[in-house]
């Protein structure tokens, strides 16, 4: 009588088990006894089935003749051309290949090509259920490997490890943060508006501190900054071998972020075929690498940011309706600066106090008349201008308290000439004009400019805007 292990019982009854052989004895032998430790049983006395039945199933494994009738010699060719055609759909499959005693050998060489055992026919039932037993748990260690690997990738993508600050004292601000503390808790879709330099990033991290993944990871995308051609092996992974450069098995960043949290920035840049695909990882909650066409399933939350209108480009068809319904499940609208000046002093300081402490600078206050012109100014970049404009005030003064002296306010509402007309600080004006003009809007500017996107990039990290 045979002894069951229950855990390896419960591990089998979970999977399906496909057996490959010409012998119609071996196969009906095979199912009856083995239908009782797995989920499913399938057989084929036809190889040919093959990448048809590992099309339509995944298989926990799959035992393999290593000869069939239709071979004139016994010499396991067959066996071994099959092998590598399973590994091929399936680089993760556990084959067993099923021979005879005089075959060891072969079997031996065929393992060294990637079987994961061998069983001898005919076969000790006890003997067989050791052997599945043993291949279940080299797979589970593997699939455990992978995953490790994967979690490892999402550390070394995650944004940050620790929640950065958040300033503010606007009622704007704080009507926000409540809604960020209820939502957290939740695992809806979220998706985060507003200009450029409003803390879009920051909300998202903070959503994924306070929400039940927080242990997990959170891996940042930059959507605008990823080539169409790339967008797959970028978000979905890919296997060695899919592509020129693909040297090794990869996992995407949908994977990395598996059990936590993935933010999607800039997704209004996405063409209209990366946005098919990307809804398709969303519906089916299941991500496919390039160069395979196993699904892989992905438990992610998904945060998305942008600063166009999303509403408008569905009217105007380049964003889909159905991708935009997906991902917005919850909106959060961030103000632009502007509109939440009692937050640019506590911002200020802030960032003053963090810069001279960086720069080892003598600063460490704000002069009343500073204070006055940063609140009459605009700051079309919003706080990340507030911030690169205090970090070169605290590197540039000799004073205590920084002066409206130290900043440079260029707008329409300020009458002051540029204190220089170089060419430099003329394409810094017309910049930052365009950005106020369309309200932070990059795509809108650049346009206007007669740029690109990342050349006008470019020149917004020269000029620090």
């Amino acid at each position: 009588m045979i002894s069951r292990d229950s855990s390896m019982t419960m591990t089998m009854n979970e999977g399906s088990l496909l057996i490959v052989d010409d012998n119609p004895g071996v196969l009906s032998a095979g199912k009856l006894f083995l239908k009782r430790h797995f989920a499913e049983v399938d057989t084929t006395r036809d190889p040919e089935e093959i990448p048809v039945l590992l099309r339509d199933k995944r298989y926990a494994v799959i035992m393999l003749d290593m000869n069939f009738g239709r071979s004139a010699k016994n010499t396991g060719q067959e066996g071994f051309d099959w092998l590598a055609r399973i590994l091929e759909i399936d680089p993760e499959a556990v084959v067993i290949l099923i021979t005879a005693y005089g075959d060891v050998e072969l079997a031996v060489r065929a393992i060294k090509n990637g079987a994961t055992d061998f069983v001898l026919k005919p076969w000790d039932n006890e003997k067989l259920l050791a052997t599945l037993h043993s291949a279940l748990k080299l797979k589970a260690s593997q699939d455990e490997n992978r995953q490790l690997k994967s979690k490892q990738l999402g550390r070394n993508l995650a944004a940050t490890s620790d929640l950065p600050e958040l300033i503010f004292q606007s009622r704007a601000m704080q009507q926000i943060w409540e809604t960020v503390l209820r939502v957290a808790e939740t695992d809806a879709n979220v998706l985060l508006l507003g200009e450029n330099g409003t803390g879009k990033d920051l909300i998202a991290q903070a959503i994924h501190a306070h929400s039940q993944r927080a242990q997990e990871n959170f891996v940042k995308v930059d959507m605008g900054a990823i080539t169409e051609s790339l967008f797959e092996s970028e978000l979905f992974g890919h296997m060695k071998g899919a592509f020129t450069d693909a040297r090794e098995d990869r996992p995407g960043r949908f994977e990395a972020a598996d059990g936590g949290t993935i933010f999607l920035d800039e997704i209004g840049n996405l063409s209209l075929g990366c946005q098919a695909k990307l809804l398709t990882v969303l519906q089916n909650r299941t991500v496919t690498r390039v160069g395979s066409n196993r699904p892989k399933p992905v438990n992610v939350r998904v945060l998305s940011a942008t600063n166009q209108n999303l509403f408008e480009a569905v009217k105007n068809r380049i964003f889909r309706q159905d991708l935009l319904y997906r991902i917005n499940t919850i909106e959060i609208h961030l103000p632009p600066l502007r509109e939440r000046t009692e937050d640019i002093e506590p911002l200020a300081t802030h960032f003053l106090k963090a810069f001279a402490r960086k720069y080892n600078r003598p600063a460490n206050g704000l002069s009343a008349a500073l204070l006055k012109e940063m609140h009459r100014y605009a700051w079309p970049g919003n706080i990340r201008e507030l911030q690169h404009a205090v970090e070169r005030a605290v590197i540039m003064s000799k004073t205590e308290k920084l002066q409206p002296e130290d900043f440079f306010f260029r707008d329409d509402a300020h009458d002051q000439a540029l204190p220089t007309m170089n060419l430099d600080d003329m394409e810094k004006q017309l910049i930052m004009k365009a950005l106020q003009k369309h309200h932070g809007n990059i795509t809108e500017a650049a346009q206007e400019l007669g740029l690109t996107r990342a050349s006008l990039y470019r020149r917004l990290e020269k000029y620090q805007l």
